[in-house]
């Protein structure tokens, strides 16, 4: 899947629409740190997508309005397809799929949210548009919830947190050109641009096992083991530090298998690497919840003998880092790293 050339795509998905009313696009996300802990307030690092997701708008004057609504895939071929009625959004399809009454939660959360959304006598038609594929897991759903924010102004991060729940991480990289660390706590989400530009970063790759995990279930299942050790998410978030500071690739390996250390001691499960890879010349780490979305590899050897490797294992979807991660603003400057967190307070 990553023949196809990602990069167009989402550098057309990120251009409006001049025949379209209003037009959004949100990035995808990674997690490089500190998952599952970043539910209970642990610093983490986390990393905007080149990749994204579309929202485009269109309103017809009508004398009896509905919303319709269609997705399409990273091919170009519509996935979903739904109409609305206005009053409720209570969807209009014979037998409704879980998309589309997931959906209609979203919508009708907005409608608290914001009283005057869709109130005018309109057709308004929706499209959205994928610039990678559903399975992957690089925030499908998080791209979507703020980009209807950014159609409905209102609070994204709360749209998500009334709706599909989660740390918050994902609504920032949505709105984010670069790297960003992350904090939740009591009052809402902190988080800030910040400078992370490995000079390793040929020596780190992506790589899709193949298997998309559900965010919601393995947030339950994470809460579930609550309340995690304060000393914990404080380990966690000295990690997130040293994946920031690190000077060598080996300083940087050693804080990934660390924190695959960690993690796998609380939730119970063994490493990936460990697990799956374990005669690979390299660091692995998962990313976001265990089980089979993206891990992050980071290897002396190249590109090839990454491809080879995970390619013997039918795993072959892979990216180097600058091909798949957003990179940061010019403005920052790496003395940022040094300076660790900064309370970025988003409403």
């Amino acid at each position: 899947m990553n023949e196809i050339n990602l990069n167009q795509i989402n550098s057309d998905l990120k251009k409006s629409c001049p025949e379209k009313n209003q037009y959004f696009f949100g990035h995808g996300k990674l997690l490089l740190t500190g998952e599952y802990f970043v539910l209970d307030g642990a610093l983490s690092l986390a990393l905007p997508t080149k990749v994204g997701q579309s929202l485009a708008v269109s309103y017809t004057p009508s004398f009896s309005p509905t919303l319709s609504w269609k997705s399409y895939d990273v091919a170009g071929e519509c996935w979903f397809d739904s109409k609305f009625e206005f009053w409720h959004f209570k969807c209009l399809d014979e037998n409704p799929t879980e998309e589309a009454l997931f959906l209609q939660k979203i919508l009708q959360e907005v409608r608290k949210q914001n009283s005057h959304f869709l109130r005018d006598d309109v057709d308004v038609k929706i499209e959205t548009r994928l610039g990678f594929p559903l399975t992957w897991g690089l925030g499908s759903s998080s791209s979507l919830i703020y980009n209807i924010a950014q159609w409905a102004y209102i609070s994204p991060f709360e749209l998500l947190f009334k709706t599909h729940g989660g740390s918050g991480y994902d609504i920032a990289c949505a709105q984010s050109d670069g790297p960003i660390a992350y904090k939740k706590i009591s009052t809402g989400p902190n988080w800030s641009p910040i400078y992370f530009h490995p000079s390793f970063r040929e020596n780190l790759f992506f790589v899709y096992l193949g298997n998309k995990q559900n965010s919601r279930e393995a947030i339950k299942e994470y809460t579930s083991k609550r309340p995690i050790d304060a000393s914990i998410i404080a380990k966690i978030t000295e990690l997130t530090q040293e994946f920031l500071n690190a000077n060598t690739l080996k300083q940087f390996q050693s804080a990934m298998n660390n924190h695959e250390e960690i993690v796998g001691n609380v939730i119970g499960m063994t490493p990936v690497k460990e697990r799956l890879f374990s005669d690979f010349p390299g660091a692995i780490k998962s990313l976001g919840a265990w089980g089979g979305d993206f891990v992050l590899v980071a290897t002396q050897s190249n590109l090839s003998f990454v491809k080879n490797y995970f390619g013997k294992k039918n795993l072959d979807v892979i990216f180097s880092y600058d091909d798949l991660i957003s990179a940061p603003a010019t403005t920052l400057s790496q003395d940022s790293v040094k300076m660790g967190f900064s309370n970025h307070l988003i409403h």
